[in-house]
């Protein structure tokens, strides 16, 4: 989310976070002095970051009533459990190719209350990419994920037929956008329609 009013209208629709991007080279980033009410949200606020310092992050949770992180970099287990000793829920995010190695999550299985699979990409995040979900069926891990990567309307039928169980939810960005941090409301709501169907 990157403007007040578009967020108002997200949020009256049957999700269950909304994302605030806090690095500044996305497009997606929500600006040095972003729109007073932009937070005041009932919905639960997952705060986006990319190898920001563990206590910036902390002071940014705390003034602005994030209850979930999310970590799109190089963070380390010790600073996903640093968090979560704060009270923070954390999302660890992991970008996937055909050479990725779930094993690479092991780590985290107990410092992050979910994972994210994201396209690996040159950038962190919003890359409107998709991997192969098939790789999916290699994580035999115990965190529930997050699928990301280029998801778009035409891809509800499908998510619907991935059957790995522990997967919790999707990340819904760039494929749902009129503009980079503005999201098309009636795209949303197909969307949500055809997943629950």
């Amino acid at each position: 989310m990157k403007f007040t009013e578009n967020r108002q209208q997200v949020e009256e629709l049957e999700i269950d976070f909304l994302g605030y991007i806090f690095y500044p080279q996305s497009k997606r980033f929500i600006g040095e002095n972003p729109e007073s009410n932009l937070f005041n949200s009932a919905k639960p606020k997952v705060s986006v970051f990319v190898d920001e310092n563990v206590f910036e992050i902390l002071g940014l949770a705390k003034n602005l009533g994030f209850e979930y992180v999310q970590l799109h970099g190089k963070e380390n287990p010790k600073t996903c459990q640093i968090l979560k000793n704060q009270g923070l829920k954390v999302i660890k995010a992991f970008n996937v190719n055909e050479k990725f190695k779930f094993s690479n999550t092991a780590p985290f299985e107990k410092v992050a209350d979910f994972f994210l699979f994201d396209t690996k990409t040159k950038l962190p995040g919003g890359s409107g990419e998709k991997f192969n979900w098939e790789i999916l069926k290699k994580y035999n891990g115990h965190t529930p994920f997050f699928l990301s990567g280029g998801i778009t309307l035409e891809d509800a039928e499908s998510i619907k037929e991935i059957e790995h169980t522990k997967l919790t939810g999707v990340d819904l960005n760039s494929g749902f956008e009129d503009a980079p941090g503005v999201k098309d409301i009636e795209k949303l709501k197909t969307f949500i329609t055809e997943l629950r169907i």
